[in-house]
């Protein structure tokens, strides 16, 4: 496995840091709500692929392998929480104006387990990076941890761009322009989805 521990890295790094719903979710939150509460956000995500990575190796992809309709149930279910996640963001305000609030940590945690992208890169993962003759559970405890380590740079760095952008939407329109952008690309996000069903 050592010998694929820099592909590994790589192969995490470059997943984690293209745009998807994670990283949708994070820039818009840090833009409307600063980076400081965007942390618990932040957190859940990590947390959520670290654990969904870790259970896909240990023996969801079987089960969802072998029930067809659980992995039906879970795209469609996980698409209809973006498109809710989706709708937050295109509601969300300025920091301070009204009652809403960024997406804490027990959404965004639960977010990865119906996250499409979180689902193709942990089991992309899996497949590529686990050896014939390597110990299962270790392999699939370092794969799991190379993961949510990219998953937190790439959130953390995102977060920070959302947070320098949200000084540049004082007005108004524009952020109600910012916001309705990043609602449109998580809802882009879902295409693959379905184009590939």
């Amino acid at each position: 496995m050592h010998v694929l521990l820099g592909p590994l890295i790589l192969f995490a790094a470059v997943m984690s840091l293209t745009p998807g719903p994670n990283v949708v979710m994070v820039t818009a939150s840090a833009a409307n709500f600063g980076f400081r509460r965007t942390i618990p956000q932040i957190v859940g995500l990590t947390l959520g692929f670290g654990i969904l990575v870790l259970a896909s190796g240990l023996g969801l992809a079987g089960l969802v392998h072998a029930e067809p309709r659980l992995q039906s149930a879970l795209k469609y279910c996980g698409s209809a929480y973006l498109l809710y996640l989706a709708w937050c963001i295109l509601r969300a305000r300025a920091a301070g104006a009204g009652e809403r609030k960024p997406i804490g940590f027990a959404r965004a945690l639960l977010l990865q387990f119906f996250n499409p992208k979180g689902w193709v890169f942990a089991f992309g993962a899996l497949a590529a990076y686990t050896t014939v003759d390597g110990d299962p559970v270790v392999e699939t405890l370092v794969i799991a941890a190379v993961n949510a380590t990219a998953c937190l740079m790439s959130v953390v760095i995102w977060a920070g761009f959302g947070s320098a952008i949200g000084r540049l939407l004082e007005r108004p329109h524009a952020r109600t322009a910012f916001n309705a952008l990043m609602a449109g690309l998580l809802v882009l996000s879902l295409v693959p989805v379905f184009w590939t069903a």
